[in-house]
Order: C-alpha cells, then sequence, then structure tokens
C-alpha cells in the first residue's frame, strides 16, 4: 500500500479530523465533506486554494518549510506529526537503497538475559529481534522472529490479552507509522502494510487515518491466561546508534498485586532446578 503522493494522502486525511468550529469556522447548511474543506485550510493557512489543492493531488512536490507548518497549525498537528508531514514531504533522490540489517548489540542480549524483566528488542517495523524467557512467558509472540504488528491485528489468542485492544491498536498504528517515516518504498514495508490491509478491518480504518505518535512508554493492562490480570508499565527506549531499534521493558510497581503476579510467571517460566539425587538427575560422583 506504498503510495506515490504521501503528502496528499496525509493532508486529505488529516483535515477530514479537523471540526471547522474547532478552528473558528462557522459551519452553515450541508456540508458534503468530513471536516475542513480545502479551501477553508487554504484560507488559514495564508495560500490560495489552487496552490493548496496542486499539494493535495501530488502536483507540487516542492513545498516551503514555512507553508508546511502553516498548513500543520491548521489541521493542529502537533510536533511529532508536523515533523513527519516535513519528513515526507522533502524530496529523496532516487536510487537503489540497502536496508540495513537490524544485528542487535550482544551486550544489549546479555542484558536481557540479567534484567529478570520481561523485556525484548524491537525492530523498526516492529519485529521481535531478541526476547528474555519471561518476555515470551508474558506472551509467545513475543519470540524473535515475530511481528509485533501480525500479532496483534491477526492472533486471537494476543487480542485477548488486552482489555483494552482498541486503544492498544491505535497507540500500535500511529508508533509504527511514525518509526517508518518517509521509507514507505521499503519492500518489507510494502508486503507488512498489505498483508495487515487485507487481512484486518481494524488495521485499514487506522492506517487511512495516517496518524503518528512516538513509541513511548505507556501502563497496559494485561488479562494473562495463567496468573489472572496485570496493570504493568511498558518503557521504549531507543537504543543508541540504531536507528528504529527499541528495547521494551514491563514493570509492576512493587508491593502491588501485579508485581506479585509478574513474580509467580517468573517462577512458573524457570525451568525445574534438579538436585544430584533426584530421579533423572545425573549424580555427579558417577
Amino acid at each position: 500500500m506504498s503510495s506515490d503522493n504521501p503528502v496528499g494522502d496525509f493532508l486529505r486525511a488529516r483535515r477530514a479530523l479537523v471540526k471547522p468550529e474547532d478552528v473558528g469556522v462557522r459551519v452553515t447548511g450541508v456540508r458534503r465533506v468530513d471536516g475542513l474543506r480545502r479551501e477553508e485550510v487554504a484560507m488559514l493557512a495564508g495560500i490560495s486554494t489552487d496552490y493548496y489543492l496542486r499539494l493535495e493531488q501530488g502536483r507540487d512536490r516542492h513545498p516551503s518549510i514555512q507553508v508546511l507548518e502553516a498548513i500543520a497549525h491548521v489541521l493542529q498537528l502537533d510536533d511529532v506529526s508536523t515533523a513527519y508531514l516535513l519528513e515526507i514531504a522533502t524530496p529523496k533522490p532516487r536510487r537503489t537503497r540497502r536496508v540495513p540489517r537490524e544485528d542487535v548489540p550482544t551486550g544489549l542480549r546479555q542484558m536481557l538475559d540479567v534484567i529478570n524483566l520481561p523485556a525484548f528488542i524491537e525492530g523498526r517495523y516492529f519485529d521481535v529481534l531478541a526476547a528474555n524467557d519471561l518476555a515470551v512467558a508474558l506472551s509467545p509472540n513475543l519470540q524473535p522472529g515475530e511481528n509485533r504488528m501480525r500479532a496483534v491485528f491477526l492472533d486471537e489468542a494476543e487480542r485477548a490479552l488486552y482489555p483494552e485492544w482498541e486503544a492498544a491498536t491505535v497507540r500500535l498504528v500511529a508508533g509504527f507509522r511514525e518509526s517508518v517515516g518517509a521509507e514507505i518504498d521499503d519492500p518489507r514495508f510494502v508486503q507488512l502494510v498489505g498483508e495487515l490491509s487485507i487481512a484486518s478491518e481494524r488495521f485499514r480504518t487506522l492506517w487511512a487515518r495516517h496518524d503518528v505518535k512516538c513509541r513511548e512508554g505507556v501502563s497496559v493492562r494485561i488479562n494473562h491466561p495463567q496468573v489472572g490480570e496485570l496493570t504493568l508499565g511498558r518503557e521504549k527506549l531507543q537504543v543508541g546508534g540504531i536507528h528504529g531499534m527499541i528495547l521494551v521493558v514491563y514493570h509492576a510497581h512493587p508491593g502491588t498485586e501485579s508485581a506479585e503476579k509478574l513474580a509467580m510467571l517468573a517462577a512458573l517460566s524457570d525451568p525445574p532446578v534438579q538436585h544430584p539425587h533426584q530421579p533423572g538427575a545425573v549424580d555427579a560422583e558417577r
């Protein structure tokens, strides 16, 4: 679902979400469009309607930063969404681009094994690149090789983990768009978005909104089949020097029921320790 006019797609989607009364436009009669009309955006941004039309239609590919920022103000975009608009509007040289491999540093892999909290490494396309055992115990879809987008939208068992699934999907899609940025010609992106668009109506609806949000920490509720409902903090930390790679860590507030349940889950996920004279154990003296 790559587009040769990402700026136009973005502007159309975002102006449809702005209520005229919120930007001082008086509403009279029957309106045939959702949100703002093109001429209203142009008027409020201080540009001609014809010029704004050319932007939406992709006939002007070199808008100034000042014009884009004026439009962003009219469309009530926050800093993250404005930065995204400026990025996709910047002309890119036509060349064959080699997508860098997402290699998790050795030290980071070692940290996952000793952190004693559910933790995993997420790539720019939300692939799970590495994870510890407690993360996999929290969700089997946190195993390396899985993809968070596919899991949340296409796996019913994963959906059942989240009592607030709809809100979680809004954050997920907005974070995915911010992570990908202007690199929408990448075959991996095209394949993943195409697959999800065909298989999930919920994804299609959210993707069409063009929401953009940074991947950031939130509090999440998880209804785990073994230990019941937990409320966990989920922190997302950028891995230094590697674009798009995120360390994700779940934690519970000390002394809470969720902390007790997380400790119980850790105990359940630990492999049993065999002592020398238990059945099946190897006697070290033999």
